[in-house]
This record gives structure tokens, sequence and C-alpha cells, in this order.
């Protein structure tokens, strides 16, 4: 499924943020792009070994570390390091299939393609178009968020970025390695935990509350790949 996680950014730090990568040098981002994806990419990407992309990506990975929602809702065993892109002036991304595997650059560790990851670093009125679109078992959605949400959808939804028409849309985007591979289980997860949590609020000393947690943890141990 699809899954909004609101305000993993701050509005003070999106801006710290955007006035990093304003500074950095932006390429082509067909460069990364593999062999079907060549054709249908159309943006600008930070060079991954950039000093800025390093910087303004391992805090985003602290920000995500300490997001209960996120951790609620990816359950992630492994996480790829942000990447940066900007589509203006008419760029945008055709329809594709994000790759299962890959491989973390300068390292042998390789993160499986679970969960897509889409963080907005622009407020929709900056920009024009721009829209991502997921298309999956659960239907088609057009996001596009305010500056500081990030968007979740399984890795394996067909997507695409409309073109961009007026201003620059500035995003970070990368991939997650679940505990629990399937989605559905996620779901299932997921919706168990959120019971769980509504309950402790609700009937804290209710007895049934311990059993919901062991039935959680018990599907967690069966389902998990670690």
């Amino acid at each position: 499924m699809m899954h909004i996680i609101p305000n993993l950014l701050s509005k003070e730090q999106v801006c710290q943020v955007r006035q990093a990568l304003e500074q950095a040098d932006w390429t082509d981002g067909r460069v990364s792009a593999g062999h079907q994806a060549l054709k249908a990419k159309h943006n600008l990407q930070l060079d991954q070994e950039h000093p800025v992309s390093r910087q303004v990506g391992d805090f985003i990975l602290e920000r995500l570390g300490g997001n209960p929602r996120f951790m609620a809702t990816a359950l992630p065993l492994k996480v790829f390091p942000p990447r940066f892109n900007r589509y203006q002036g008419g760029g945008h991304y055709g329809n594709h299939i994000d790759s299962a595997v890959l491989s973390v650059p300068g390292t042998p560790h390789r993160v499986r393609g679970d969960i897509s990851a889409t963080l907005f670093l622009c407020d929709p009125d900056q920009y024009d178009g721009g829209e991502l679109i997921i298309e999956d078992t659960y239907g088609s959605h057009s996001v596009k968020l305010p500056a500081g949400d990030m968007v979740l959808y399984p890795g394996t939804s067909l997507h695409r970025v409309t073109p961009v028409t007026r201003g620059a849309r500035l995003a970070s985007f990368f991939w997650v390695q679940s505990l629990v591979r399937e989605d559905s289980q996620r779901g299932i997860l997921l919706n168990l935990d959120d019971a769980i949590q509504n309950l402790t609020l609700k009937l804290p000393d209710d007895p049934a509350l311990a059993q919901l947690t062991g039935v959680y943890h018990n599907l967690l141990r069966q389902w998990s790949n670690t």
C-alpha cells in the first residue's frame, strides 16, 4: 500500500536542506539510469559522491531513525543512502519500476528495494506539474506533497513523474529493505500496531493488550527476514 509520512522534516529543516542543495552542482540524471530508464528519465541529479549529498543524506537517515511512523510502517532492515533529484523546464520521468536490488556505492552491501520513498523538498505551489503518479493493485494515485512530507510505496509499483512546466521540483528518493518483504504482511502488522497504540491510550490496564502485543511480535517473528 501507499503511505504518507507527514513532517519528516520541519519547515526550518527543509530550508536548511534546500540551501545546501542549491550550492551543489547538478548533473544529467540519465548518467545513473539503467538501460530501460535511459529513454524515460529527463531530470537533474546530485552526484551521490558529492559531499552535500552525503551530508544531507546522513541527516535524512537520522530523521528516519527517529520517526516512529516510518519505523512502524516500513519496518526497515536496510536503507539505501538517500539521493536527490531536480525537475525543471519540462523535466519528467516516464513509467518505470525501480531496480529490485541496489548496490551501495563504495561498499560490498546490497539493498533489496521492497519500498520506494520520495521526500518532497518543495511546496506544491512552488512548481506546476511534477506529480508522482503511482500505479499498483490499489489503483492509480497522484502524489504532490508539502515540503517535508514523504510517501512510501511498494517497490513493485509502476510509477512516473509528470513534466514540471513552472519552477523546480526538488526531492530526495531512496529505497528500504524491510524486515518483512511482503507488502500485505507489512499492512497487517501496521494495522495491528495502530490498534495496540489506540487501545493503550483508551484502556492502558486491559490485559488483552499484552495478548495483542504478543500476537504482533509473533507475526513479526514468523514473517521477518534478517
